[in-house]
């Protein structure tokens, strides 16, 4: 297993529906902040890849819901970058409150060139990701 990487939101009443639960899509929102999270402390910001002509778009995403966050919870949400399966990376997501397992999931991404042709990962991201 690879590096568990954590990063903190609390949920704003913007993100909960009429239930006061968090909206299910925005647990993809939630992903994204921790997967661009463990990306920056590793020294590969997205914008720097963007500039250097790499891409990483979802091709894939996956979210398996277990207990409802609220307004105002702090949660934790745990990113671990999986190795390169060809062109192909995974990371995989659980988000607690306190130590309680709210939900867990993934993605799946290419990298891809700004042309929108995928290309082979660099050096940088395969080491990453193991």
């Amino acid at each position: 297993m690879g590096k568990i990487y954590k990063y903190e939101v609390r949920i704003p009443y913007a993100d909960v529906d009429k239930m006061g639960f968090v909206y299910h899509a925005n647990y993809l929102v939630y992903f994204e902040m921790g997967r661009n999270a463990l990306l920056r402390e590793e020294g590969l910001p997205y914008t720097e890849m963007e500039a250097s002509g790499v891409m990483l778009p979802v091709v894939e995403a996956h979210c398996a819901y277990r207990l409802p966050g609220r307004f105002d919870d702090l949660l934790t949400i745990c990113s671990e970058c999986l190795p390169f399966e060809g062109v192909r990376l995974r990371i995989q997501y659980e988000v607690y409150r306190g130590e309680t397992l709210l939900m867990t999931g993934y993605t799946h991404h290419v990298c891809m060139g700004p042309d929108g042709k995928v290309m082979r990962p660099t050096e940088a991201l395969r080491a990453l990701c193991g």
